[in-house]
């Protein structure tokens, strides 16, 4: 039984895993990389051949998760992907979504390429195109989160609710090879407890082996307060100066959780009722499927919606998916609250919202995700005086502001209560989905508290899970 790991290797992007037992190979998860010192993996081939994995299991529908499960059905993939129903429906509007920036891209560097008679580092042809993202969709099967599913007579696997975003997953494994029985647990991306709109994280009396993200290992999010207090005071404050409240915002869970916060705020009247302009047709989208999937989530979202006051529907709430409706939001006088992507500010129309509102001392823009080195979200987050977009510096005057309880991610107090129920050592601790200083932190803290044997992979490295 062999265990390699694929990516998000100290950095956080990437996820991806192969798992062999017996004649059975196993990818988990198969995902984008997205910090800039990684992208030319995204173009290399696949560590895997692709007609060798017998089966595609996927934790959840981000893009670091699923992102390459396209090119991987380009390059001739065609067995099950198995996931939850809502990672599925997610994991489609993402995969096409992603697919059509990288049409996108391609054409945009034939041109300039041309212009420029010059080549890039990557070829001008996209990763994977629109017809890649449908036929992987159509790969899909679905499994519910508590009924173990037979992948063979010697392996079992059984997906739980991470808390992370809607149909977000842990993988319980239990495998037998050479007589011996091993369970192993991939965490995939561990939830807050008491967050909005998601149940709480499953969590494990016992496994052999894990395999944990430790995103936010090395700190908690910040003491600052209570979010719907931080919420109400930055909102209130920038309506005074007559400015915007602009929000990077990930399309999937942080506009949802924003979202549930605004209409909660605005109907308790502890904010105006103005406009509130979510600028992002994939958020749109996962939006629409968050309503469909009501019933996963947490008792006090759902006594809500069944209260009459659904936190998806409110006064002043405005949907812009085309472009023309996106460039009319910055011709409105009054101030708002503006929600677009992409959360990292890499790319998207949240740079066209950055422009108008970054040079005015009245607006404000709030970061509630994790920013990857060498984003332009990380610049501006740092205390940058001065920004490129679009190919122009800007000065930053607007106000920065930062509320780290949004996250969907456990800081280290959560991972480690995480942890805590498992009622004895497992044989290993693998730590992935972690910058490299921030993994070794928690390696570090894991070893002090608990005395487990603890390990940071190396990208390509090989674990002999058999002994």
């Amino acid at each position: 039984m062999r265990l390699q790991f694929l990516g998000a290797n100290k950095q956080v992007t990437g996820s991806r895993y192969r798992l062999d037992v017996g004649d059975l190979t196993l990818l988990i998860d198969c995902g984008m990389y997205q910090e800039r010192s990684c992208l030319h993996r995204n173009w290399e081939p696949s560590p895997v051949e692709p007609r060798a994995i017998d089966r595609l299991l996927l934790t959840h529908a981000h893009l670091d998760h699923c992102g390459l499960i396209p090119k991987l059905v380009g390059k001739g993939y065609r067995d099950p992907i198995l996931a939850t129903p809502p990672t599925i429906d997610l994991a489609r509007v993402v995969m096409e979504d992603a697919a059509h920036i990288q049409e996108e891209d391609a054409a945009y560097k034939r041109r300039r390429h041309k212009r420029e008679n010059r080549k890039g580092p990557h070829p001008a042809v996209p990763l994977y195109t629109a017809e890649d993202a449908q036929a992987a969709g159509g790969l899909f099967r679905t499994v519910q989160y508590g009924k173990p599913v037979d992948l063979s007579e010697d392996v079992t696997v059984t997906w739980h609710d991470a808390g992370h975003i809607l149909g977000s997953a842990m993988l319980e494994i239990v495998a037998r090879d050479n007589g011996n029985s091993k369970r192993i647990i991939f965490s995939g991306d561990v939830g807050e407890w008491d967050s909005p709109l998601m149940r709480d994280p499953a969590t494990f009396d016992k496994a052999d082996y894990i395999i944990m993200e430790s995103t936010y290992g090395d700190r908690d999010h910040a003491a600052d307060g209570d979010v719907s207090e931080r919420l109400t005071r930055i909102v209130n404050e920038t309506v005074q100066r007559g400015g915007n409240l602009i929000i990077p915002t990930f399309a999937i869970d942080r506009a949802q959780d924003l979202l549930y916060y605004f209409s909660r705020l605005a109907a308790d009247e502890r904010i105006p009722h103005l406009g509130v302009s979510l600028d992002s047709p994939m958020a749109i989208d996962a939006t629409t499927i968050y309503k469909t999937y009501k019933y996963l989530m947490d008792e006090e979202t759902q006594s809500f919606v069944a209260s009459g006051e659904h936190p998806f529907q409110f006064a002043g709430l405005h949907f812009a998916r085309t472009r023309d409706e996106s460039r009319r939001i910055n011709s409105m006088s009054d101030p708002r609250i503006i929600m677009a992507g992409s959360g990292m500010c890499t790319g998207g129309r949240i740079k066209y919202h950055l422009r108008q509102n970054i040079e005015r001392p009245e607006s404000t823009i709030l970061f509630v995700g994790y920013q990857a080195e060498h984003t332009l979200g990380r610049h501006i987050v740092s205390g940058a005086k001065e920004v490129r977009i679009h190919g122009r510096r800007y000065p930053v005057r607007a106000r920065i502001e930062r509320i780290d309880g949004l996250s969907a991610h456990a800081d280290r107090s959560g991972l480690m209560r995480w942890l805590g129920g498992f009622q004895s050592a497992p044989r290993r601790l693998f730590l992935t989905h972690g910058e490299a200083d921030v993994a070794a932190s928690l390696a570090s803290h894991v070893q002090d508290r608990l005395g487990w044997d603890v390990r940071v992979p190396e990208y390509e490295e090989i674990a002999d899970l058999g002994s």
